[in-house]
């Protein structure tokens, strides 16, 4: 979402590069092309005026270091500008641990992503230890009780409902269904509309003086741009919720709703979901958004979803295997599902520094794990232990089975010597005690921890 302004800024920043100093002149350029970049990304007009301004004052302000180049300062003014934009640090979820179960009350328009949302909340306090129930308050969309229901299968959370067309009701039944089933969280999802109308503010406000509920978070379709922001203000005002939802920050739209929601309204974003996955969740951090934006990646992010997503054993299994030359393609197919519990590969790819930009866009967009899959799958146990054992006749099968085509197979068998001669290599290097860089060894605390 935030490519086509990461690399107007970066473009901006190179003609930095050459200068010695920093001036009104080369500050003013340097302005008006930030300015023209973050409105072709949608941001609101009055928070990207604010945002140069700020940045401009800081550039040309006593604070500026002459040991460093222009270039440098202005890219750490704008990453802190930005950051301070989108709320400065992550605001958790304020559940009280006194009145159980705590209450989530979830709203937002239809086609935000609501439910799904609210399912993926119930998957993540799972996780952390909680003990959730998902209620169904949504109860005039076709299907909605029905596919909340399914997400709740996904994610093995008890749904709550009932049959008739009484929000109120089911919310209230649920909250004590919850209490009797020594729930700790309840998570409700309300109705939504297509757009704003009287009934459903109304419906919402009754909600919510009559649970109380310790979070209201907001959901809204980042795809939407202005309008996003512009919804969530409307819901603001009449609800005064305590935090944002970015649904389909994986989409392709400017990414102005995310710069511009947080100064709108003045409420945290607090998550934002990256896919269709019940898995696809994220917590949000300003910091780390800011330096993604700035092409800076997440290192960060990438090592925290590797931990809670990679099985540190199998891992541990796979590198024994690369020391001893016995790395084969049952091991890489089990790699292969394991990336793919990360979440999805342009995701993973902007959280690196630098891999983006080494990365062909098309290329990514393109890439399909199935084909390898398939492939995989219709060789025999014995060609997945040898791979070199595959001749031509073998491939011919493999290709058969797979519905893929020789050059295919012939590919995939190629890729996999090199990746396994490369990744072999590597953990050679890593053995042999060779001098690490500070950033890896921070890195290496980092994962001790």
């Amino acid at each position: 979402m935030f490519d086509n302004l990461s690399d107007k800024l970066e473009a901006t920043f190179k003609k930095l590069a050459g200068q010695a100093t920093i001036n009104e002149i080369n500050i003013g350029i340097a302005m008006r092309d930030i300015k023209r970049a973050l409105l072709n990304a949608d941001v609101n007009y009055k928070v990207a005026k604010k945002l140069v301004d700020d940045i401009r004052e800081k550039s040309l302000g006593e604070q500026v270091l002459k040991s460093v180049s222009p270039a440098q300062m202005i890219v750490k003014i704008v990453n802190d500008e930005l950051t301070d934009l989108m709320g400065g640090e992550h605001q958790p979820l304020n559940l009280s641990p006194k009145k159980l179960p705590a209450i989530i009350m979830v709203a937002g328009l239809q086609g935000s992503g609501k439910t799904t949302f609210c399912a993926k909340l119930a998957k993540r306090l799972k996780k952390n230890g909680k003990n959730p129930m998902l209620v169904a308050a949504d109860v005039y969309r076709p299907a909605a009780v029905d596919q909340l229901r399914t997400l709740g299968e996904q994610v093995d959370v008890p749904v709550f409902s009932i049959d008739e067309q009484d929000a109120m009701k089911a919310a209230v039944k649920g909250l004590e269904a919850a209490r009797l089933a020594a729930k700790d969280v309840v998570i409700i999802d309300t109705a939504g509309r297509l757009q704003i109308d009287e009934k459903m503010m109304a419906e919402a406000e009754a909600l919510k003086h009559a649970l109380k509920p310790d979070e209201l978070l907001f959901v809204v379709d980042s795809m939407m741009g202005q309008e996003a922001v512009n919804t969530a203000k409307a819901f603001n005002d009449r609800l005064d919720f305590d935090g944002v939802v970015l649904t389909k920050l994986d989409g392709d739209a400017r990414g102005g709703a995310a710069l511009s929601i947080r100064q709108v309204v003045e409420k945290p974003i607090k998550f934002i979901s990256v896919g269709e996955k019940v898995d696809d969740l994220d917590l949000f951090y300003p910091d780390r958004m800011a330096q993604r934006i700035l092409g800076m990646g997440d290192i960060v992010s990438f090592v925290e979803k590797a931990q809670e997503t990679l099985d540190l054993e199998k891992t541990l299994e796979m590198q024994k295997k690369l020391m001893k030359n016995e790395f084969d393609l049952n091991d890489f197919f089990d790699q292969l599902q394991q990336l793919k519990k990360m979440g999805s590969i342009q995701g993973l790819i902007s959280m690196v520094p630098g891999l983006n930009k080494m990365v062909p866009k098309q290329e990514i967009e393109n890439l399909d794990f199935k084909p390898i899959e398939a492939m995989i799958n219709s060789m025999t146990k014995q060609e997945k232990t040898n791979p070199e054992i595959i001749n031509g006749s073998r491939r011919q099968r493999i290709a058969k089975g797979s519905g893929t085509r020789v050059q295919e197979v012939n590919m995939l068998l190629k890729q996999f010597g090199e990746m396994k001669k490369m990744m072999r290599s590597v953990t050679k290097l890593s053995q042999s005690g060779r001098k690490i860089t500070s950033q890896n060894l921070a890195l290496d605390k980092f994962l001790k921890r």
